[in-house]
């Protein structure tokens, strides 16, 4: 006779098992390779790198693209570093197009894992509660396009919280994809353009401005995109009003 809930509890485990392996890499990961995925690492090792790509540019491309993806995907330190690689080696294109199509696998990896963990189970729980948490929920229901892009392009919501509140959400997979390729383009390219800078900034000895995406001619054309990704949530907004 089968133990059922011997194997209820079993089958919990592994469908957590995914996220909670991310979870302790991303922990041991904080502490160990900080020193191995900063700009200083990139500086001291840029030669190498260049002389690599030169005579095997098919792999350096496709062992770029895996170990973004492993970055993004257990939320590793290095996630900018590695941006501005993809300009410095590849340049601005197809470098942000490599940044993006790692970017966007390592977020849907990560996606999924925490969908599968804890989302299905956390989106019936907030689907079947009452009050403020129902309203919350029942808001991004209806505007997902518009939520999902929003956290994308705003630059002060954190990468790994755009991947995980989605899946929290029960977000389709094709929607949080699309929404996460295009939502970062802005951002991917700005930060890719930078690194295809970095041969002169290190001739100089100086680091490059991170901080570019919040100068004005950066930032207000991201704010005006945000505005649009917003309008539909104020159109329906406004129109839920007129209809009381």
């Amino acid at each position: 006779m089968t133990d059922r809930t011997g194997g209820t509890a079993a089958n919990g485990l592994l469908r957590k098992l995914p996220i909670v392996v991310i979870a302790v890499v991303a922990v041991v990961g904080a502490f160990t390779l900080r020193d191995h995925l900063g700009f200083d690492a990139l500086r001291d090792n840029r030669e190498a790198l260049l002389q690599f790509r030169d005579r095997n540019y098919l792999l350096t491309v496709l062992a770029f693209i895996a170990i973004y993806t492993a970055i993004v995907a257990f939320s590793l330190p290095g996630a900018t570093i590695a941006t501005l690689t993809g300009g410095f080696l590849f340049a601005t294109f197809p470098g942000a197009l490599f940044n993006i199509i790692a970017a966007t696998t390592g977020a849907t990896l990560i996606f999924l894992a925490a969908r599968r963990g804890f989302g299905d189970r956390l989106g019936a729980r907030l689907e079947g509660s009452e009050g403020l948490v129902k309203r919350i929920k029942d808001g991004i229901d209806g505007n997902q396009w518009s939520m999902l892009f929003l956290i994308r392009l705003i630059p002060a919501v954190p990468f790994f919280v755009a991947n995980l509140v989605p899946a929290f959400v029960q977000v389709p997979t094709w929607r949080f994809v699309v929404t996460t390729f295009l939502g970062i383009i802005p951002g991917a390219v700005v930060y890719t353009s930078v690194g295809a800078g970095l041969g002169e900034v290190f001739e100089r000895g100086e680091t490059p401005d991170l901080g570019i995406v919040f100068e004005p001619h950066i930032l207000f054309p991201i704010l005006g995109l945000c505005a649009l990704a917003a309008l539909p949530i104020g159109l329906k907004a406004l129109r839920g009003k007129k209809g009381l």
